[in-house]
């Protein structure tokens, strides 16, 4: 297994990013015609169709596939889409998900027992002050109500991460799309309940061309190419070459938002931005830079 990328390699993960930070201005922009639960349903109705005729069924039970469709369904990207709906801008919203990485981290530790590391205290702190800047800064475009629920949007993609990892080595579209259809229903119930009929009927028929084609977007650039491209690259590459362009999902979220919708980027939220990547950063990279030193 190579340890660096090669250049086609770099490029093919930076479109990850690209896709995966720009995709926060999509969906905001979609939202503005479809209600958020409604659209998070239709996102993972049309991940799983028409895949779940083309691709077997991974091995792993049903309980897995359950549990991963009601986390990151339900949890994730219902959560996160509500609060894109006017309680956090696109922007911050993809800056404050990826502390998705720290809950994973702490759920790991608490399933295994491990103990916490110093350089983990050290880069948990960090983002910490930074969320703590966010949350002390609310005003139209954040409040913090926005952020708690894109926080709990990220401990939801944490659990999906310890699910997915109990599952083993599988196909990851095949996963993708059969634990999607356990995120339908839920999310439909939750619609039909919290934005009820009336509003559900207004947004479908006020959605327009572009509307859908950034549903058709979750599904077919998020999931088919996104998770498949990076689920390919760390089949070929070690975790540790490929999980730092990770890093760079908010600093396109960020750009896009600020670019195609004008949000302000005064200078608190740069160095909360500084302060999240830079806990993000230290925890990632910590442990190569350190061996490198070791190693001399």
């Amino acid at each position: 297994m190579a340890a660096q990328l090669s250049a086609a390699h770099v490029l093919l993960a930076l479109a990850v990013m690209f896709v995966w930070g720009t995709n926060f201005v999509i969906v905001k922009l979609a939202l503005a015609h479809l209600p958020p639960l409604l659209m998070a349903a239709l996102r993972f109705l049309l991940a799983a169709l028409p895949l779940v005729f083309v691709l077997p069924r991974p091995r792993v039970p049903w309980r897995n596939l359950a549990a991963y469709g009601l986390v990151i369904g339900a949890g994730q990207f219902g959560l996160m889409f509500f609060a894109m709906t006017r309680y956090i801008s696109p922007g911050l919203a993809s800056l404050v998900v990826q502390t998705q990485v720290f809950f994973t981290i702490g759920l790991a530790i608490f399933a295994s027992g491990e103990r916490v590391r110093p350089f983990q205290i050290v880069a948990t702190l960090v983002a910490v002050a930074g969320l703590a800047i966010i949350g002390s800064h609310t005003d139209g475009h954040t409040t913090t109500a926005g952020v708690l629920m894109v926080l709990g949007g990220s401990l939801a993609w944490a659990l999906g991460n310890m699910v997915s990892r109990a599952a083993g080595r599988v196909n990851v579209l095949a996963y993708m799309a059969w634990s999607s259809l356990f995120a339908v229903p839920p999310l439909v119930a939750m619609s039909l309940a919290l934005e009820g009929w009336p509003r559900i009927v207004a947004g479908l028929h006020d959605a327009d061309g572009f509307t859908w084609g950034a549903v058709l977007w979750q599904s077919v650039g998020n999931t088919m190419f996104g998770y498949g491209a990076w689920a390919w690259l760390l089949a070929r590459y070690p975790a540790a070459a490929v999980s730092p362009f990770a890093l760079l999902v908010p600093v396109f979220g960020m750009g896009a938002a600020a670019l195609w919708l004008g949000e302000p980027m005064p200078a608190w939220k740069l160095l909360a931005t500084a302060l999240v990547l830079g806990g993000l950063a230290l925890n990632v990279l910590w442990p190569r830079w350190r061996a490198r030193l070791r190693d001399g």
